[in-house]
């Protein structure tokens, strides 16, 4: 039998789940429950617009955020403190031991820095000229 490596310049959503599904099927199997719970928290103007918010997904006793957006007009107003303490109150609910995320060096350090989280990694020139930064915050249980 013989394999090949073929390239796909324009991948679907259905060549990423080829690829993702084996090793889903391996975890269930030979790993813990995953324990997958998604986080969205939006925020909404006075239109009922969706403007920004918070999305991360709990899995393995960690929660992910994967996106924190906040519109120009409202940062330094609170509301992002406002969506990572919301956030955090769900992990602890779901009794998480801490939660992660990842951010560019243009972007918030300081700002998660000043919520408690600290520096796991980081990667230099991601992308070049700058660092990619890697935060934890373990939760109290």
């Amino acid at each position: 039998m013989t394999f090949t490596i073929s390239r796909k310049e324009k991948p679907t959503q259905e060549d990423i789940l080829a690829i993702a599904k084996p090793l889903q099927q391996f975890n269930l199997q030979a790993g813990p429950p995953l324990g997958h719970i998604p986080v969205i928290l939006h925020i909404v103007d006075p239109d009922g617009n969706i403007t920004g918010g918070l999305f991360g997904q709990i899995v393995y006793d960690w929660l992910h955020i994967e996106y924190l957006i906040v519109p120009e007009p409202l940062r330094r107003t609170g509301i992002g403190t406002q969506l990572m303490h919301q956030a955090e109150q769900i992990a602890i609910e779901a009794n998480c031991v801490g939660i992660y995320l990842d951010t560019l060096g243009f972007q918030a350090c300081p700002f998660y820095e000043k919520l408690g989280y600290t520096a796991f990694g980081q990667l230099e020139d991601h992308p070049r000229g700058t660092t990619h930064h890697f935060l934890q915050k373990r939760l109290k249980q």
